[in-house]
């Protein structure tokens, strides 16, 4: 029996581009993204991430190159695809006198469903977002990270199987970043695919893959780890020391990239593979004479990530990604 064969992304993008008055506010953008993953397309304010947002979902057309969503053309989906999927914008866009649960209840009747099943819906999706004790209260009324929570249940109320969600943490206090991440985490592990932008830079870690946009570009496009690895050249350790120790001692270890001294006896170490590097580091070490109170991996922030590669992108100007990406499709899906 032959093996079926391996579903494709859900979205496709390839070339695109969106010109205002002239200027490309989205240069020639390729990515997929694959069912029930999420990609975080992460940059700061004004870098095109709406911009892209908006040509996915089919409320904008672009200047030229080609979209896919769930096979489809965005600017001309069926009635059947647009019910498949979902869209939660930046800025608060319910009905302020009208209770949470009216509110998602509005939106479930817009997609047609019926009052029976939507009384389930409502509450489940309130439930999701942890509103439910808070249903009858007006929008109005509510926080302002409870609003983007009920904005999430608004979305999730037709059961999409892709969300597209602008900036879900803007202006939210970082507790509230992190109970919202692990609800868009929850829904990747229930099967959906989400394409979520954010211009926190740290909240890069929590996406399965991290395509970075400045200036209307792609400047990078990998799983958070090996965007680590492209701009450090590797995985990383931090070791600390119990006396000082001079960086020379194991640069000779096979597989260490680099070694750099952050303090008498402080070194981080680039190297292939940590968990093969570690026991040579402490035996290497110990012959010496030093023994090792510390040693652990070091992630460096997005921050870090973020910055190096726009540096690089802006010094070399190049036209595509730092990434080197997989083959471009010979031609689209569907249509």
């Amino acid at each position: 029996m032959t093996a079926a064969a391996a579903p494709g992304p859900i979205i496709e993008v390839r070339n695109a581009t969106r010109a205002f008055d002239g200027r490309n506010v989205v240069d020639d953008v390729s990515f997929d993204v694959e069912p029930g993953t999420i990609l975080g397309v992460v940059g700061p304010g004004g870098s095109g991430k709406t911009t892209t947002v908006r040509m996915l979902t089919g409320t904008l057309g672009r200047t030229s190159g080609e979209i896919r969503v769930l096979g489809e053309d965005p600017v001309r989906f069926s009635r059947r695809t647009r019910g498949r999927i979902a869209y939660m914008p930046q800025l608060f866009s319910l009905y302020e006198d009208l209770s949470a649960q009216e509110n998602v209840g509005f939106v479930a009747a817009l997609y047609g469903i019926g009052p029976f099943r939507r009384r389930r819906l409502i509450r489940d999706a309130l439930e999701v977002v942890d509103l439910h004790d808070a249903r009858h209260r007006l929008a109005r009324d509510l926080s302002g990270g409870m609003q983007r929570r009920l904005e999430l249940a608004c979305a999730l109320v037709h059961s999409p199987d892709v969300l597209f969600i602008d900036e879900p943490t803007a202006g939210i206090d970082p507790m509230l970043r992190q109970a919202i991440w692990d609800e868009l985490r929850t829904l990747r592990n229930d099967g959906r695919t989400l394409l979520v932008t954010t211009q926190y830079v740290s909240e890069a870690e929590y996406c399965d893959r991290v395509a970075l946009i400045a200036d209307g570009e792609l400047v990078a496009l990998d799983t958070p780890d090996e965007l680590r690895k492209l701009v450090f050249g590797g995985e990383m350790l931090e070791v600390t020391t119990e006396r000082a120790v001079d960086a020379d001692v194991i640069a000779g270890v096979p597989g260490i990239i680099g070694v750099r001294q952050a303090g008498a006896r402080q070194l981080f170490v680039t190297t292939e593979n940590a968990a093969t590097t570690t026991p040579q580091v402490i035996e290497t070490l110990r012959r010496a004479g030093i023994g090792v109170v510390g040693l652990e991996e070091h992630q460096p922030t997005f921050d870090e990530v973020f910055t190096q590669l726009v540096e690089r992108r802006l010094a070399s100007r190049e036209q595509t990604p730092v990434q080197i990406q997989e083959p471009e499709l010979a031609g689209m899906r569907g249509g």
